[in-house]
């Protein structure tokens, strides 16, 4: 082969590999299926550990504890869910954007910055109810 069919093997390749990578990577619905809205639970909400800082969640977005989103075990990627505290009655809503949590008990995973704007992270566990809203 001469330089020049080597180097358009090498584009092309390289193309065809780009193409393959962005199509495989996951997408988030930006709403909730129409059947869960109103779908509600409750159950104890934990925080996520500093040490997952930075790392992939299960939608493929890197997690940020100053971001309001939470890990749910089945309801679908991208659902947003209203989290309220039963005992003050404080909400906050949040995106699903991993898997968790897989403590037995617990029923969502917040991260810090949203579980501090409903509870006392000193505390780590609080009862909540959780409600698809959209």
């Amino acid at each position: 082969m001469t330089f020049f069919k080597i180097h358009l093997f090498l584009l092309i390749a390289l193309s065809v590999l780009t193409v393959v990578v962005i199509s495989s990577c996951s997408t988030v619905p930006y709403k909730s299926d129409p059947h869960l809205i109103g779908y509600t639970e409750q159950g104890v909400a934990s925080f996520y550990a500093m040490k997952f800082q930075f790392r992939k969640t299960s939608s493929g977005e890197r997690f940020n504890q100053l971001a309001f989103t939470a890990a749910h075990r089945t309801l679908p990627l991208g659902t947003k869910v209203r989290v309220t505290n039963l005992k003050n009655n404080k909400s906050v809503v949040v995106k699903i954007n991993d898997r968790g949590p897989f403590i037995e008990g617990r029923i969502i995973d917040l991260t810090r910055y949203a579980f501090s704007k409903i509870g006392d992270t000193a505390q780590g566990l609080i009862k909540v109810k959780i409600e698809v809203i959209y």
